[in-house]
C-alpha cells in the first residue's frame, strides 16, 4: 500500500467511513484465542520450560577463546569425566562454549575444568567454573513470581481507577495474562533456555501489552461518553469504532518496536550466539507481537462482552436494536440503516451527538 494510500486508509478508519466488524466477530476472536491458550498450556505441560541453572541451580563451565566451538566435544568431555550427568551446552559468542550440568563436588568440578581446556585446546585458566545452589534457584523463581504478581495487581487497581469501570480492567488483565501465556507456549516450543533475562523479557511484555491496551480502552471511553443518552449506536458499535480508530496506531506502534527487536534477536541469537542478547529479544518479540494482538482481538472484545452483561447498558442495546427494526418495518433505505449501524458520523469532530442527530444520506 503506497504512502498516501495508507494514510487515506487510516484517515477513513479513524472517521468511520471504513470499519472492520473487529468486535461483532467476537466469538471468532475468542475461539482462536482459546485454542491458542490450550495449545500453549500442552506444550507448557508436556514439553515444559527449559529452565536456566539461575533456576534449577547445578556448576557451569564457561570455555573461553576457543577456535573449535563444537558442542560435541563438551558432551563427549563430560560423559567421560562425570558420567550420569547429562549437559547443557550451548555457544557464547564466536570463540565461546557454556557447559552446564548438575551439581558437582569439587573433585568432579577440578577434573571436568581440566579435561575440557585439554579438549578444547585452550589453558585451564580459560575454563571458568561456577556453581549455583538450589536455594538461590528458588530465591530467583520467587522473586520473579512476586515481581510479575505485584505488577499484575498494580496494574489491575491503577486501570480500576483510571477508567472507573472494573469491567475494564479484568478485560485487560485478563488479555494481558493471555499474553505472557502464548509466548511461554512459544517460548518452550522453541526450546531455548530460560534465563533471568527471559524474565525482564517477559516483564517487559506486560508493561506494552498494558500500554497498548489502555491507549485503545481510553478511546472506547472517549466514544462512550454520554451513551445511553442517544438511540443512533449501541456500545458494542462505539467500542468497534475505538478498536478502528487505533488500528493504525497499534500497527504502527508494533512495527516500530519489532524491527529493533528482530535485529538483535538475529544478532544475537544466530550471528553471535550470545546468550542474553537471544533470552531477552526472544521473549520480546514474541510478546510484543501477540500483546498487539490481544489489544485489538482480545481486549476490547471482551471488555465489551462484560459490559453488555450490565442492565443499563443492555436496556440500551435493547432499545437501539429495537428502534433499528423500527425503522427496517418502515422501509428506511439502505444508506439511513448503514449510518444507524455504524453510529461513526455522530463521533467525529464537528457532528453533534444527540438525539436529533440525523444520518445524512449518500449521494
Amino acid at each position: 500500500m503506497a504512502r498516501g494510500g495508507f494514510a487515506q486508509w487510516g484517515n477513513d478508519l479513524y472517521t468511520g467511513r471504513r470499519s472492520y466488524p473487529i468486535i461483532q466477530k467476537r466469538r471468532v476472536w475468542f475461539s482462536i484465542v482459546g485454542l491458542f491458550s490450550v495449545a500453549s498450556i500442552l506444550v507448557l505441560v508436556f514439553q515444559g520450560l527449559n529452565l536456566g541453572i539461575d533456576f534449577r541451580g547445578g556448576s557451569e563451565f564457561t570455555v573461553s577463546g576457543t577456535s573449535n566451538t563444537d558442542q560435541d566435544i563438551a558432551i563427549d568431555t563430560v560423559a567421560e569425566v562425570v558420567p550420569g550427568h547429562e549437559p547443557h551446552v550451548t555457544q557464547v559468542g564466536p570463540n565461546g562454549v557454556r557447559v552446564q550440568v548438575s551439581q558437582l563436588d569439587n573433585d568432579e568440578t577440578t577434573a571436568l575444568q581440566n579435561a575440557l581446556g585439554e579438549a578444547y585446546g585452550v589453558e585451564t585458566s580459560e575454563v571458568t567454573a561456577n556453581f549455583i545452589g538450589p536455594t538461590w534457584g528458588e530465591s530467583v523463581s520467587m522473586r520473579a513470581l512476586w515481581g510479575t504478581v505485584a505488577f499484575v495487581v498494580a496494574a489491575a487497581v491503577f486501570m480500576a481507577i483510571y477508567f472507573r469501570a472494573w469491567r475494564m480492567s479484568v478485560a485487560a488483565i485478563v488479555a494481558m495474562l493471555l499474553d505472557v501465556l502464548v509466548s511461554a507456549g512459544v517460548y518452550a516450543l522453541i526450546g531455548w533456555e530460560v534465563t533471568p533475562s527471559t524474565i525482564i523479557g517477559f516483564l517487559t511484555i506486560l508493561g506494552f501489552s498494558l500500554y497498548d491496551k489502555m491507549v485503545v480502552f481510553d478511546k472506547v471511553r472517549e466514544n462512550s461518553v454520554a451513551l445511553t443518552e442517544q438511540t443512533r449506536s449501541t456500545y458494542a458499535e462505539r467500542a468497534n469504532l475505538a478498536v478502528n480508530q487505533t488500528l493504525v496506531r497499534s500497527i504502527n506502534t508494533s512495527v516500530v518496536a519489532l524491527l529493533p527487536v528482530a535485529g538483535i534477536l538475529f544478532v544475537g541469537g544466530f550471528l553471535l550466539g550470545a546468550g542474553t542478547l537471544k533470552d531477552i529479544s526472544l521473549s520480546l518479540f514474541v510478546g510484543i507481537a501477540v500483546g498487539a494482538t490481544s489489544s485489538i482481538f482480545l481486549a476490547t472484545p471482551l471488555d465489551v462482552a462484560l459490559r453488555e452483561g450490565e442492565p443499563k447498558i443492555a436496556a440500551h442495546t435493547k432499545k437501539v436494536m429495537d428502534l433499528r427494526a423500527g425503522l427496517v418495518a418502515e422501509g428506511a433505505d439502505e444508506s439511513m440503516l448503514a449510518a444507524a449501524a455504524s453510529g461513526s458520523a455522530q463521533l467525529v469532530p464537528g457532528h453533534h451527538q444527540g438525539h436529533s442527530a440525523q444520518p445524512k444520506r449518500r449521494r
